[in-house]
């Protein structure tokens, strides 16, 4: 079983800057074991105006880590940046299971990681 982290995002490029803030350099290599999907706005929604069709592009990553305590990193980046970056970030490490990472639960989701996977 691998942990998974998905980021999702409305603003475009937003999920790629901090990609690139946290992992610097190794984004490029990264992003090959990764992906960045852009879901556009459903074919009922094109008779809107191009302003909502933007607000309506949605932008995803996601990762999968073979390790589940390899996580907890782009957990604590990601709660240390959540004012500069307009995302969300889901985990899972049960299959079919995805938690919303939070301010108000990051430290115990970590505080888990650490006691369910010691190694």
């Amino acid at each position: 079983m691998q942990a998974i982290v998905r980021l999702y995002s409305v603003i475009p490029d937003e999920i790629e800057k901090f990609l690139i803030h946290f992992f610097g350099n190794e984004f490029i290599n990264i992003s090959e074991s990764s992906k960045l999907v852009e879901n556009s706005a459903s074919k009922s929604e094109k008779n809107n105006s191009e302003s909502e069709k933007a607000s309506s592009t949605k932008q995803w990553w996601q990762k999968e880590y073979p390790n589940p305590i390899e996580i907890v990193d782009i957990i604590g980046a990601y709660i240390e940046n959540i004012e500069d970056y307009d995302l969300t970030m889901w985990i899972s490490i049960d299959s079919g299971v995805f938690i919303k990472v939070t301010k108000e639960n990051a430290d115990e989701l970590i505080r888990y990681f650490y006691e369910r996977f010691p190694y």
